[in-house]
């Protein structure tokens, strides 16, 4: 399970502070100098965010490119997430991070990350001008909610489905989501 906490001085944290710190197999990302920190995924998280990266990677056309996490997007000198899969312009990609917003960001939720994915990391993605968002849980059946900038800039919910059920999905590019299939290698044939 995933827990993610708030922890930040007074006067907030840089990128360079938050690369500076030690690697001990935890997430640490930084929201307007805000530090959160989460432990290692667990399985069902990996099975649905890997699962998703290998369905996407092959539906993905050349001018753009796949990532799964750990990667950085570091938009400010206070800014760096690192979602859990990403999709961005493969021009605008660096060897180091993704120094822009990328084209689709998604997160696959825990009941410890809930709330962060979906108000604090939802809101500085609609802030970035990332056009699409998707959260997935893999708890039960599985879940998956589409999320699109409208044309004022806010993030509405476009598709929501659950278990079975599919999502044909435009943006980025098309490719089909079923939240079960991307859970299916947590059961033996």
């Amino acid at each position: 399970m995933t827990t993610v906490s708030g922890l930040a001085s007074t006067s907030g944290y840089t990128v360079a502070e938050l690369h500076a710190m030690p690697d001990d197999g935890r997430r640490r990302e930084l929201i307007d100098g805000m530090l959160f920190v989460s432990p290692a995924p667990g399985w069902p998280h990996q099975e649905m965010a890997l699962t998703l990266y290998t369905l996407l990677r092959a539906a993905c056309p050349p001018e753009l490119h796949v990532l799964a996490a750990p990667f950085a997007v570091t938009t400010s000198v206070v800014d760096e997430v690192q979602p859990d899969v990403l999709v961005a312009r493969f021009a605008d990609l660096t060897w180091a991070n993704l120094p822009v917003a990328p084209v689709l960001a998604t997160e696959v939720a825990s009941r410890s990350t809930r709330l962060h994915d979906r108000n604090t990391k939802k809101a500085h993605y609609e802030r970035l001008g990332v056009p699409s968002y998707w959260v997935l849980d893999p708890d039960g059946a599985g879940a998956i909610e589409v999320l699109e900038l409208d044309a004022g800039g806010r993030y509405a919910s476009v598709a929501e489905v659950v278990g079975d059920d599919v999502v044909p999905v435009t943006r980025p590019f098309p490719v089909a989501l079923s939240p079960a299939r991307l859970l299916d290698g947590l059961r033996r044939s």
